[in-house]
């Protein structure tokens, strides 16, 4: 069990390692959100600290809440000559979690206390320096009324061929389900990016080698590779996305080490190949064993019938009386006769 934490952690990291790059990020929120049109553009992301960290119920709480997400950038959008903000999150989950839509929920509270705390910070210590005065309401909630709040966007990469069979919504997680008392209660929805229900056409709009990761998760338990014949994305993938193609799947796709990517598709092809090529090898053999010991066993049977024949033969009983002990044919008793005949000459 230990060892199962030690691997499932390494997937982890690695996840959080290669969802780390700029591009990368990009490359999910404009496949997501703007169905793959290149809106985000990886020079106007700023990564930020992952932690998420503050005390839930004012400064008296004798404990903070603390959580750590997987990926956090703040992205700098321009719209008609207007400078946007909005902070975009990754959850990356090898594994279904059940409790996504609470988690993920959570996890942008605190990113929005936080930004109301950072807020009440800087004008506390703007007050100082009579730089700006707070009415009593604003001073009340550190919070002015021409404020904004940066949105959070979260979205949950799935690095799984499974469905994804857990709740997509915190009013999925409900035992209630009486409408008029659901209504009052705020829903939160995940946004998941799911590999087995994106389709092959739709793995095109990805820019980055994430959609070559993630449809290789889709079709790891194919049969044969002819679905990734003549995808050229696959002709140059990037090794840090091989090495964690390779780790999630348990694939075993090699290439060269001084090369910086990898021919997926012929390295795939020859890897099906060659456990092919053990498979009818192992089969061949397995057969062989199986022959010999049925060949022993057949033999055992075979002298042991002979012994009795001989032994019938002896007594000089009749062959269709030795044919009906031995419950074989009167031809065979015959030709087995005939045989211990010549042995004796």
């Amino acid at each position: 069990m230990e060892g199962r934490k030690t691997f499932m952690g390494k997937i982890d990291v690695a996840t959080k390692q290669y969802m780390s790059h700029k591009n990368v990020i990009a490359d999910a929120f404009n496949f997501y959100v703007y169905d793959g049109a290149q809106v985000i553009k990886p020079e106007r992301l700023q990564k930020i600290d992952t932690v998420e960290f503050m005390m839930p119920y004012g400064n008296d709480a004798k404990a903070a809440v603390q959580k750590m997400r997987d990926n956090l950038m703040v992205w700098e959008s321009v719209t008609d000559g207007d400078t946007v903000y909005v902070v975009l999150g990754t959850e990356n989950q090898d594994k279904i979690h059940y409790a996504m839509a609470v988690k993920n929920m959570l996890y942008d509270a605190l990113q929005y206390a936080k930004q109301v705390e950072e807020a009440k910070k800087s004008y506390r210590d703007k007050n100082k320096t009579a730089d700006i005065k707070l009415s009593s309401e604003e001073f009340l909630s550190g919070f002015r009324k021409e404020d904004k709040l940066m949105p959070v966007v979260t979205l949950v990469i799935y690095f799984g061929d499974k469905s994804w069979d857990g709740a997509k919504s915190v009013h999925d997680m409900f035992c209630v389900e009486d409408e008029q008392i659901l209504k009052y209660v705020p829903d939160y929805k995940i946004n998941l990016i799911e590999p087995i229900k994106v389709s092959d056409s739709e793995y095109e709009k990805f820019k980055t080698d994430l959609g070559s990761v993630l449809q290789f998760i889709k079709h790891q338990s194919d049969d044969d590779g002819r679905w990734i014949k003549g995808k050229r994305r696959f002709q140059n993938v990037e090794k840090e996305a091989v090495e964690l193609i390779n780790m999630i799947t348990g694939a075993n796709i090699a290439g060269n080490e001084k090369d910086e990517v990898v021919d997926v598709c012929r390295a795939w092809e020859n890897s099906l190949k060659k456990a092919k090529d053990e498979g009818q090898r192992e089969g061949r053999l397995e057969g062989v064993r199986e022959g010999e010991i049925h060949g022993r066993r057949e033999g055992k049977i075979e002298g042991k019938i002979e012994g009795q024949i001989e032994a019938y033969n002896d007594c000089n009983m009749p062959i269709a009386e030795i044919a009906k002990k031995v419950s074989k044919s009167e031809e065979y008793v015959k030709e087995v006769i005939k045989k211990l005949s010549a042995a004796c000459l």
